[in-house]
């Protein structure tokens, strides 16, 4: 299995995990195939939806 990190882009763990749309959605992501999902890591739309990273990373590593 991929270990994710907080410099994946969006779209990588959203081709790359399974169940990263149903875990994105849990944490808030509500945009998550939005056009900056092509772009933005998942540190950065943590820190714009106020999402702890490091629970998320947990989820998604789980």
């Amino acid at each position: 299995m991929k270990k994710f990190k907080k410099t994946d882009i969006i779209a990588y763990v959203l081709e790359n995990h399974k169940n990263a749309e149903e875990i994105l959605t849990q944490f808030g992501f509500h945009c998550i195939y939005c056009p900056a999902s092509q772009m933005e890591t998942l540190e950065e739309a943590c820190a714009i939806h106020e999402i702890d990273i490091e629970e998320l990373l947990k989820a998604l590593n789980a």
